[in-house]
């Protein structure tokens, strides 16, 4: 008890270091961000009658994908920063990268030095520190999955009503602002930019090519395909799109009876991964000592380096044997 004092001690002043390093990092952050101070010297100089006509409006969009500036620099560098900003707007998260970016660091620094005071073996305490800075990204990738996935839901009614709008005589505009007035977001706000950026001038094509961009929904494409080849060569739009809406629906249903038949198998796969943990687990505890020569012993080091391998190795066959795409 008096050898693990010190360890939760420290472990303790490493948790109170990280706090204070996410504080100071969001008090940087929002002393460095000018944008207020920015909006108000403009309105002040408009107010005054300041500068009007004289300097050249900049009305392009910036976007920052961090409130420090180093960072922000640094991630405007890399292209899979773009790629993440993308997850970011479609999980609609309106907290910067370097927010999460920052996050990572300190999780996989925290994971490293605290399995430090427990575990000798340098590689664990690196897999521990990936696996805790991967977290923050998994929790965006599980936010931008459930938003896309209540999209997706929404979908079908959302094209039976532009379907039955345009059957009524409305325009397909008129059939997008119904949606925007019945449903709930995410598809009420994402249509409403598309309204907003036909509204503002931009074409239906270009406004729904950004839908599509915008949301990340195979059976997106089908609707918006759609309506870019109707404009070119005509047709029934009311009849294409109700179409659409039920080819979705009946996907649903086999996607449905896909994850019904196999449940078993994930189920099993859910066994089969953590049953040697759990059994590994029963025994230290029935049994302290029984498994130290494992851990230090050359040999069992190099059998637990395989089993882990094996592991994954499994885990990836069942995962590609269960996982249909309808």
């Amino acid at each position: 008890m008096a050898g693990g004092l010190p360890n939760i001690l420290s472990l303790a002043l490493l948790l109170s270091l990280v706090y204070l390093f996410i504080a100071l990092a969001v008090a940087a952050m929002r002393l460095t961000d000018t944008s207020d101070k920015e909006m108000r010297r403009r309105i002040e100089q408009l107010t005054r009658g300041e500068g009007l006509g004289l300097e050249p409006a900049d009305i392009v969009k910036k976007h920052e994908l961090s409130g420090l500036r180093w960072l922000d620099v640094f991630l405007a560098r890399h292209a899979w920063s773009g790629r993440m900003n993308k997850v970011l707007n479609q999980a609609d998260i309106k907290a910067p990268l370097g927010i999460f970016v920052l996050l990572s660091l300190v999780f996989g620094l925290t994971g490293y030095l605290g399995a430090g005071l427990y575990i000798d073996n340098r590689l664990i305490r690196l897999g521990l520190a990936l696996f805790l800075g991967f977290l923050p990204f998994k929790w965006v990738a599980l936010r931008k999955a459930k938003r896309m996935g209540d999209f997706e839901r929404q979908l079908p009614e959302a094209l039976e009503l532009v379907g039955r709008a345009l059957r009524a005589g409305h325009t397909f505009t008129s059939g997008m602002g119904m949606v925007v007035s019945e449903f709930a977001d995410p598809i009420h706000t994402e249509f409403q930019t598309t309204l907003e950026e036909i509204n503002f001038g931009l074409g239906v094509t270009v406004a729904l090519d950004n839908l599509m961009d915008r949301v990340d929904c195979p059976d997106l494409s089908f609707f918006v395909v759609s309506v870019k080849i109707q404009n070119e060569s005509g047709g029934n739009l009311a009849e294409i799109v109700s179409n659409i809406s039920w080819l979705i629906r009946e996907r649903f249903k086999l996607k449905g009876r896909i994850q019904v038949l196999s449940a078993e198998g994930r189920m099993a796969a859910w066994v089969l991964c953590l049953l040697p943990f759990g059994v590994g687990g029963v025994v230290q505890m029935l049994n302290p000592g029984y498994m130290n020569l494992l851990f230090s012993h050359p040999i069992g080091i190099m059998m637990i380096y395989l089993i882990f391998g094996l592991v994954v190795m499994g885990v990836l066959v069942i995962r590609k044997m269960i996982r249909i795409e309808v």
